[in-house]
């Protein structure tokens, strides 16, 4: 079964670096706009929950991350993160052209999806 769940991360991180390829590509989004970034970057993990990423938008699932702070998640999106029972954030979600503030604004983007 572990087994099982880790080929199923690799590939989900394969996945995810397609469509962050992809994101690069195209026209740089604005700074501000979160929504854009996240649409961009991030929604193809956390818009099904890949590799066990919280989905966005499911309170139940961001309730227990946001406790611990946005200096913690602004951490965990900037440098990546292993969590428990296999779950993983690649460091700027797998994009390394992000600036720290447009993976913050993506960050805020989604807590303020479930605030």
């Amino acid at each position: 079964m572990r087994r099982s769940l880790l080929i199923l991360g690799a590939l989900s991180l394969v996945s995810c670096s397609a469509q962050t390829e992809l994101a690069q590509t195209s026209a740089p989004p604005s700074k501000a706009d979160g929504a854009v970034i996240w649409s961009e970057n991030c929604e193809g993990c956390h818009g099904i929950g890949v590799a066990g990423a919280p989905i966005a938008g499911k309170a139940s699932a961001w309730a227990p991350r946001i406790r611990k702070g946005k200096d913690i998640l602004y951490q965990h999106a900037l440098e990546g993160f292993y969590g428990p029972k296999g779950t993983m954030m690649p460091p700027r979600g797998g994009n390394d052209a992000l600036s720290n503030d447009e993976v913050k604004a993506a960050v805020d983007h989604m807590i303020g999806l479930v605030e």
